[in-house]
């Protein structure tokens, strides 16, 4: 799925990181690590397209439209409701049946009560839950999250606990996190940023 031989990012002369040699598989599972600022977001942008790298060679074999991208940000429009965010993003994945697994994924996420509700009226776990939607609605063969427990409750990191170990083994993933243990069982490699 994804290939890399001496991946390198530099701003200006500030080198973010270097010397990156991967290979995840269809199935692979990589869990990358590391303290803030070493570069861990930045090469998740790098994997996903929405940044180039400065040196060395990547190879992604999914589509571009087949990439599921959490980010800092939920990426949701905060003046439209959870039903009409997805819908909207349901249509521009051109996702088959999407009314139905947009119900299937709020339901599943805790966010079927609140679909009717703005987005700027939600608490930043529930936006963090309602993204969690939006990078799994056209469901993905490459899923980048980046930190996907931020924000969550006890209910809502166990909750995306089971998903990913559902999807773990069907799917590739590149997941960021600073709590590496809770995705070990999942884990088929790592990469630890400095």
């Amino acid at each position: 799925m994804i290939r890399a031989r001496a991946l390198e990012k530099r701003y200006g002369r500030k080198r973010v990181f270097a010397g990156i040699d991967l290979d995840l598989p269809a199935d692979g599972f990589l869990v990358v690590t590391g303290a803030n600022g070493s570069g861990k977001t930045t090469l998740l942008r790098v994997l996903t397209g929405l940044a180039s790298a400065t040196r060395g060679e990547l190879r992604v074999e999914a589509d571009r439209g087949r990439i599921g991208h959490l980010a800092h940000e939920p990426l949701v429009y905060r003046e439209l409701s959870a039903l009409e965010n997805l819908d909207l993003f349901g249509r521009l994945y051109r996702v088959p049946e999407r009314r139905e697994r947009i119900g299937m994924l709020l339901e599943r996420f805790g966010l079927w009560e609140a679909r009717n509700e703005r987005v700027a009226a939600y608490s930043r776990g529930m936006l963090q839950r309602l993204a969690l939607c939006r990078t799994l609605l056209h469901d993905p063969d490459l899923l980048v999250l980046d930190e996907p427990f931020s924000a969550l409750d006890e209910e809502g990191a166990a909750l995306l606990d089971r998903e990913l170990a559902e999807l773990a083994g069907n799917r590739a993933f590149v997941v960021s996190t600073h709590d590496p243990a809770r995705l070990a069982p999942l884990s088929t490699a790592r990469l630890a940023l400095t």
